[in-house]
């Protein structure tokens, strides 16, 4: 079933940058694919109101697409009730996420940690000043969903997804953008962390903190809940990239 329009959806379909190239598009929707901000199944606008959302040509938009279905992000389907659908990705391998994870080291994990606890921790401060009732209910709808949650990619995908909406939440587009772009970057480390059933029930009453914090306009605690959040995930993350060493 398709979600209601919130902030973290509505920053899927504002224009790209001004250069328009075919890879910002790509990035873009593949990066809300990946956190789930599209469903699984979705069907995607028209090209010609997608290209229009995203003001870019439909020949830009097209290039795109291609990418997006060779990535097996996006399925075709054509004649009546045709288009473009989303497809979600497949779990990475394990083996793959630990190789992954050997491409940085103790000290870039740790300035990653410093740059998303900022981000994050502002856009939760944010958030608990200026969000009504209803904006918490994409949080509240992933929250859930974490609760249900078991497998690890799922896990990490609605952890993302959590951030994201929270800088949604505070009504900031750069918040919003700088929230995916983190994601996209590390977020699928998160799986490796995600994957410890106890540490996973920690984040889940985490985040549920979180939401009570911004619901009572609690805004330097909201801060400091998230904060220690992110920084407790990548300090697990350094753990796993010592014992590699």
């Amino acid at each position: 079933m398709q979600q209601e329009t919130h902030g973290a959806r509505r920053a899927v379909f504002v224009p790209v940058d001004s250069q328009a190239r075919v890879d910002v598009v790509v990035r873009r929707l593949g990066n809300a694919i990946e956190l789930g901000l599209l469903e699984d199944g979705e069907q995607l606008p028209g090209e010609l109101e997608l290209a229009s959302l995203l003001g870019v040509s439909t020949v830009t938009l097209r290039e795109a697409l291609v990418t997006l279905r060779t990535r097996g992000l996006l399925t075709t389907r054509r004649g009546r009730g045709g288009g473009s659908f989303v497809t979600l990705p497949a779990a990475p391998p394990v083996e793959r996420l630990h190789e992954q994870l050997a491409d940085w080291s103790t000290e870039e994990l740790r300035d990653l940690g410093d740059h998303w606890a900022a981000v994050s921790g502002a856009a939760a401060h944010l958030a608990a000043q200026r969000t009504e009732p209803g904006d918490l209910v994409p949080m509240q709808r992933s929250l859930q969903a974490l609760r249900q949650a078991r497998e690890p990619a799922e896990r990490a995908r609605i952890y993302g997804r959590f951030h994201v909406e929270a800088a949604a939440a505070a009504q900031s587009a750069r918040l919003t953008r700088a929230a995916v772009s983190l994601q996209a970057e590390a977020g699928a480390l998160m799986c490796l962390v995600l994957a410890d059933n106890s540490y996973a029930e920690d984040v889940t009453r985490r985040h549920h903190d979180v939401i009570c914090a911004l619901q009572n306009g609690a805004g330097d605690q909201a801060r400091a809940l998230m904060e220690e959040c992110v920084r407790t995930s990548v300090a697990r993350l350094v753990e796993l990239r010592l014992r590699a060493l």
